[in-house]
């Protein structure tokens, strides 16, 4: 499929779209990452181009979507609970269109339960069709028939299509999509499909395009960003697109995520400390601190291999802030393991985790294993973890007090203390007061104060 005809489909369906509707509305609900995030928002500027206004109530749309998330279960039971709860509304309205897409519905079990069991979605659609909805919305109003597709995976990714984004001065630009490493616990490389990137030339114009129109900050975004580039006629390394970013003109700041330690190389950190633009902050999942684990997860490093990396960055890069995520009570684990866990938590000093207790997923090979450790164990082991992440984050967020950050106002705060927040270039939360002016804004930010989780400061008037 080209330009061509994709531009032919965006307005066949808007004519289609605006003689079926006198004001139609849309509804689109994002689950799961900001890979997610970043696919809706393509998703509602193909909807604007079709003719459709946008609605916070579900009530009042003539298009519901669901954009879907399978990494846990109970994101699944969520978003059958919000299915379930439309049957009626589609009784009172028989022409509005309910459809779900993204990594849950490329699952056959999960298109044949909706099948089933909700009659009446009219549409679902897997992560590399996207870029049909158009033709598939006017098929649906042109005869009515329901569409059920998952296939479509043609190793590109394509760059034509309308953006409408949620925020106009941060962009989230995906460089890459899908996943080569077949995690043991994980089904993004099911659902995703294998890594197939971007041309570094399109994404540099994106990015430039962004910044232009007041962008202050872009975050690249992949499921391994480490790898990108690999599959490409002409190799490029995640370190020389950052480079090519840097180099962009403007005043912004670009942030990327996830990396996996795998493919994390010494010249990625060198570039990140050379690279004024580029945020001191690396989110990079360690699962386990434990050898026997990571290697039942194949994970495809060691425990001392991730040291050696974090190691290295906190010499080339003084101030670099390290975030993770943490799997507890994986099947194999043993009490033993967690502590290891726990050992690297305390050598590495993350400044947050993002905790997860194990979730089996159908399909996946840790799903078959023997889970011998009770739910009851694995929260006790949960809650030693979270104390010991909380005085480690008490402890470096109380360094930042008395010290002037650059912050980007990007919203408000939830504190009573503060109306404002945004982050450092070491992704710590800063809410502070300040003129709602200010958003999108600049500015300097004394910290005055510190918790476990955020930081707290006075604005600073230039």
């Amino acid at each position: 499929m080209n330009y061509n005809i994709y531009d032919k489909n965006i307005a066949e369906s808007q004519k289609i779209v605006l003689e079926k509707y006198k004001n139609p509305k849309a509804y689109v609900h994002t689950f799961g990452c900001q890979q997610n995030v970043s696919d809706s928002e393509r998703i509602k500027g193909m909807l604007k181009a079709m003719g459709y206004d946008f609605t916070d109530k579900i009530t009042d749309a003539d298009f519901v979507l669901f954009n879907t998330c399978a990494i846990r279960e109970g994101a699944e039971l969520k978003i059958f609970g919000n299915i379930g709860e439309l049957k009626h509304r589609k009784k009172e309205h028989p022409d509005m269109i309910i459809a779900l897409c993204g990594c849950m519905v490329q699952q056959d079990r999960i298109i044949e339960k909706i099948k089933k069991s909700y009659p009446f979605v009219s549409l679902c659609f897997g992560t590399h069709l996207t870029h049909l909805l158009p033709e598939m919305i006017k098929n649906i109003l042109s005869n009515g028939k329901k569409i059920f597709r998952t296939d479509g995976d043609d190793g590109t990714i394509p760059e034509y299509v309308d953006i409408k984004r949620d925020c106009e001065f941060k962009a989230n630009i995906p460089i890459m999509n899908g996943c080569n490493n077949f995690c043991s616990y994980c089904i993004v490389p099911y659902v995703r499909g294998r890594e197939k990137s971007r041309m570094p030339d399109d994404i540099i114009a994106e990015i430039k395009e962004a910044v232009n129109s007041g962008v202050k900050e872009i975050t690249l975004l992949g499921q391994n960003v480490n790898s990108y580039g690999k599959n490409l006629a002409q190799p490029v390394s995640f370190a020389e697109l950052l480079r090519k970013a840097n180099e962009v003109k403007g005043d912004f700041i670009i942030r990327f995520m996830t990396s996996h330690p795998k493919d994390c190389t010494f010249e990625l950190i060198k570039t990140i400390a050379e690279c004024e633009k580029v945020s001191k902050h690396i989110h990079l999942p360690i699962q386990s601190g434990s050898n026997l684990v990571l290697k039942a997860m194949n994970r495809g490093y060691t425990r001392e291999k991730y040291l050696e990396l974090v190691n290295f960055a906190k010499e080339k890069i003084p101030e670099i802030a390290f975030t993770s995520d943490i799997i507890v009570g994986f099947p194999t684990e043993r009490y033993e393991d967690f502590l290891e866990t726990v050992d690297l938590i305390k050598q590495v000093e993350f400044s947050q985790l993002f905790t997860f207790i194990f979730s089996k997923r159908p399909g996946t090979k840790a799903a078959e294993m023997e889970d011998i450790i009770p739910s009851s164990e694995k929260s006790k082991w949960m809650n030693q973890l979270l104390e010991v992440q909380s005085e480690i984050g008490y402890k470096l967020n109380k360094k930042l007090i008395g010290r002037t950050e650059k912050i980007l106002a990007d919203g408000y705060g939830k504190s009573e203390e503060a109306c404002l927040t945004g982050r450092t270039m070491q992704n710590t939360i800063v809410d502070f007061k300040g003129s709602p002016e200010l958003i999108g804004k600049f500015v300097n930010v004394k910290i005055t104060k510190a918790t476990p989780f955020a930081t707290f400061g006075e604005l600073i008037k230039n």
